[in-house]
């Protein structure tokens, strides 16, 4: 078992929590936090987690095949949870359960971005830094976004901090996994793929709508630069 990983792991923790605790201090200035998020969001997707499917299943067909069924995916599930209740539409995108489940998928890519850390570091110790390096910057990002979703939809902050404390551990249990198992890296090309397709629609629907009801400069310029952050990021880190 390779356990360099897991204090590299147990940073990312520390790296989340400030993200959500940015966002609880920021709650009611939330639509100005989502902006910045949802570029964030959509940009992780495309320049972080699709290509690194890409890379694992070497096949651009079937990657892209598979983000499109976690895009169709999830708006099957938003809407069955939304349409159930056959609100008016500003009331059924109120419901909470949407803003849970947001949470629970981005607690899920933290466990993956964890998983992703430990199993680098098996390859060799300069790969695994610099998959730690991009995981750290997006996953304070994560933590941000899974405060965002939960208090977006429901405006419950106990709950919000319930969901950042599952999100904070969650690359921690990634990495130590990741350090003990060996995983297919086809299999989890194919996961990665599904959450790239997840996150576009995430980002793309949920998130940049809700910022950009009222028209605002410092908005788009929050979402440019959170969409900028994360592509010279994951350059940066490629290098």
């Amino acid at each position: 078992m390779n356990w360099v990983a897991i204090p590299f792991g147990a940073f990312t923790v520390l790296s989340t929590m400030a993200g959500g605790l940015l966002a609880l201090r920021l709650a009611r200035s939330l639509p100005t936090v989502i902006a910045l998020t949802g570029g964030v969001v959509v940009a992780v997707a495309l320049f972080d987690v699709l290509p690194e499917a890409l890379d694992a299943l070497g096949d651009a067909q079937k990657t892209t095949a598979l983000a499109g069924a976690g895009f169709l995916g999830w708006f099957l599930i938003e809407r069955l949870l939304v349409l159930h209740h056959r609100d008016a539409p500003d009331e059924a995108r109120a419901h909470e359960q949407v803003g849970t489940l947001g949470a629970m998928g981005l607690s899920v890519h933290s466990f993956i971005d964890g998983l992703g850390i430990g199993l680098a570091f098996g390859v060799d110790t300069a790969t695994g830094v610099l998959v730690f390096v991009a995981v750290a910057a997006h996953d304070f990002a994560d933590g941000l976004n899974a405060v965002s979703f939960v208090l977006n939809q429901s405006g419950d902050r106990v709950k919000a901090r319930r969901w950042l404390r599952i999100d904070a551990v969650a690359p921690l249990a990634g990495a130590a996994v990741g350090s003990a198992l060996e995983v297919s890296e086809h299999f989890l090309g194919g996961v990665l793929a599904l959450y790239a397709g997840f996150f576009v629609y995430l980002g793309a629907t949920d998130l940049l709508p809700e910022a950009h009801q009222h028209a605002s400069w410092l908005r788009v310029g929050l979402t440019v630069l959170g969409f900028a952050a994360i592509f010279a990021i994951t350059r940066i880190a490629a290098v």
